[in-house]
């Protein structure tokens, strides 16, 4: 269950929102009502970023698109007159 917690609650009861964190999910962290962070267990954030290794060349080259054809001309329109 995500919970909600705001800033001031989080700072005073922080390992409580750990703990949760790791037990229950992520908990969002508010600011003036606004959301602010999210807190994540690490094993939750490992999970996250696992498998976002490389380069953006490597996530084309890997993509479902990779091959397609591309059209890289441009338009020869030169826009619209204007009077200044």
């Amino acid at each position: 269950m995500n919970a909600i917690w705001p800033l001031q609650d989080a700072k005073n009861r922080l390992s409580e929102v750990v703990d949760r964190a790791a037990s229950e999910g992520p908990q969002t962290i508010t600011r003036r009502g606004r959301e602010a962070a999210v807190l994540l267990s690490a094993e939750d954030f490992r999970n996250l970023i696992r498998g976002r290794t490389g380069d953006l060349v490597s996530f084309f080259r890997k993509s479902p698109l990779a091959g397609e054809p591309l059209d890289f001309s441009r338009s020869q329109d030169t826009g619209r007159e204007v009077d200044l």
